[in-house]
């Protein structure tokens, strides 16, 4: 694994005065990585949108069949997660490595806490690195020590990016980025996204999505919902996979059983909040 000697005593920059997202996603979770002012923001999701947690772990299982996909149908061997987050049960590289033992992933954040933690984690596992970088400077990413020694471009690679474009305000931007890893990744490549949904159509579910986002836009300024054309827009050219742009527990990959559809778990309005699809270049 390649570390940063720089990166050693990040945990010392962490500033816990200031809610992390990826704290507050691990704290859904059920994690224990977090500081007051992530629970303080944590309670007040919870008030408007109780459902958040079985959200967090339904991402997760997407996240799982999405990547035992990828492995097991595509043969996809190699991975680039962008935006990971802190470690957690059945990572990336857990998920993938379970069906190919020689798989190799690679890691992106640039949160303290999640460097902290995710190179701590990683530090046995050969086949699988950190990178501490911006996934928003797709240039750096790409050229970052640990994922050109990994991560071998001239073959399929399968691109990881659950909820985290969502933090990426403007549109034309976010596209601009997406279009520079879409032109990276070679013929055969696969792209995963999930990503927070306000469907702007006078819905109950899009005065739930814009109350979210009003209530919290001074704890995380940058974060955007997006209509499901907006979101399709974020897979470039490449056609999505069956069964398309879905709510998360509506994805199950050709060839992929979904274990529980529970839908009716959900307030109607709440059931469209996350939507996710995978697509392959061909």
């Amino acid at each position: 694994m390649t570390t940063n000697p720089a990166d050693r005593d990040v945990s010392a920059h962490i500033d816990v005065t200031k809610p992390s997202v990826a704290r507050v996603y691990d704290l859904a979770l059920g994690g224990k990585d977090n500081y007051e002012s992530d629970r303080v923001v944590y309670r007040q999701i919870m008030e408007i949108l109780p459902e958040v947690p079985e959200w967090a772990q339904e991402n997760r299982r997407w996240l799982q069949r999405a990547v035992r996909w990828m492995a097991r149908d595509q043969r996809i061997d190699q991975y680039l997660d962008l935006g990971a987050g802190l470690p957690t049960v059945q990572n990336t590289h857990q998920i993938a490595q379970g069906e190919i033992p020689s798989a190799k992933v690679v890691y992106v954040d640039n949160d303290p806490s999640v460097i902290a933690h995710g190179q701590a984690l990683l530090m046995d596992n050969e086949r699988t690195d950190f990178a501490a970088a911006d996934f928003t400077r797709p240039d750096e990413v790409l050229t970052d020590p640990a994922v050109k020694e990994m991560l071998d471009f001239s073959r399929p690679v399968g691109l990881i990016q659950a909820l985290v474009l969502h933090h990426i305000s403007d549109l034309d931007e976010v596209v601009a980025h997406q279009a520079e890893y879409l032109d990276r990744l070679p013929s055969g490549s696969c792209v995963a996204i999930s990503h927070a949904c306000n469907p702007r159509d006078g819905s109950e579910a899009a005065t739930l999505a814009a109350t979210f986002e009003e209530k919290f836009e001074p704890h995380f300024p940058s974060l955007r919902f997006r209509t499901p054309a907006e979101i399709t827009t974020l897979f470039g050219d490449l056609e999505l996979v069956d069964p398309g742009l879905v709510r998360l527990f509506d994805w199950h990959g050709p060839g992929i059983e979904v274990d529980d559809t529970p839908a009716d778990h959900y307030r109607d309005a709440a059931s469209q909040f996350l939507l996710c699809g995978v697509a392959r270049k061909p």
